[in-house]
């Protein structure tokens, strides 16, 4: 039998509720059940709408129920998996704000989904997800903001949303409306490659060439993600701040291979979580 080497990724995450919110929104969580690693590792942050009622339950509650169902589900088509997981979430939010007396109650979610050199993203809101590779660095959403769609629509250029007075005004996100839409993509892995999950309190005092900066300076993740809210702190934002760092140092085959047979994926990925979090 052909001897696969087994991924080894290090990753953390840390959320704050930084200098100026009483409370923190924001919810983070990561892929600890390693039992369930068949069906690919999963992390995701969710940034509850400040403006609205209970954000931080409408963030936790996207999560959980994210996280619940997408693990739950027995079949093996991610893509699929991530929009039932999603529309799961939304529900659960909307439900929530139903039995709150809540008039709106909503939250972003930014989730990815790592199977073998295979990374699965779903996206709703403005939270976002950075690929860093040879020292660059990638966006991998798109914020679903009014600014957002200004710059889609090229009537500002992106070097102007991180200060433009609407950046915040969302224009999607889970448990305002009964059905929702997320954006579901798929990106292919290489070895050392880099991943940020970062709420807008983070990328809205960070440059994109910042990121990969970073990253370089840093020498793991856990240091990086400590790294990026202190920058995001000192440069004074006004919203609670999270990050998940992920370095994938070697990936291997797609989940469910049998070549990963002979080898116990918990002792080799090294986890690392801070601060606020949804378990």
């Amino acid at each position: 039998m052909t001897t696969v080497a087994p991924p080894e990724i290090d990753y953390s995450g840390l959320s704050h509720v930084g200098s100026v919110r009483e409370d923190n929104q924001d919810s983070i969580r990561l892929s600890e059940n390693h039992s369930t690693v068949e069906r690919g590792l999963l992390y995701a942050i969710a940034d509850g709408m400040g403006g609205y009622a209970h954000g931080g339950i409408a963030s936790a509650t996207a999560i959980e129920t994210f996280f619940e169902t997408f693990y739950g589900s027995p079949s093996r088509d991610i893509p699929r998996d991530l929009k039932r997981s999603v529309d799961a979430a939304n529900l659960g939010v909307f439900q929530a704000s139903q039995r709150l007396g809540a008039i709106r109650m909503g939250t972003t979610l930014t989730a990815v989904n790592i199977d073998g050199h295979h990374l699965h993203l779903t996206h709703i809101g403005d939270s976002r997800a950075y690929l860093i590779r040879d020292n660059r660095a990638t966006l991998l959403t798109a914020d679903h903001t009014t600014v957002g769609e200004m710059v889609r629509a090229k009537i500002i250029s992106p070097d102007k949303v991180r200060t433009h007075a609407q950046r915040s005004v969302l224009t999607k996100g889970l448990g305002l409306k009964l059905f929702v839409q997320a954006d579901i993509t798929q990106h292919l892995l290489h070895n050392d490659d880099r991943l940020i999950l970062c709420s807008d309190g983070v990328w809205s005092m960070i440059q994109d060439d910042e990121f990969a900066q970073m990253t370089a300076d840093s020498k793991d993740t856990q240091t990086l993600s400590q790294n990026l809210i202190d920058l995001a702190l000192d440069r004074q934002s006004d919203d609670n701040v999270s990050v998940i760092a992920i370095h994938l140092q070697r990936l291997a085959p797609a989940a469910g291979h049998e070549s990963r047979r002979g080898w116990s994926l918990p002792s080799l990925i090294r986890k690392r979580v801070y601060g606020h979090t949804n378990e």
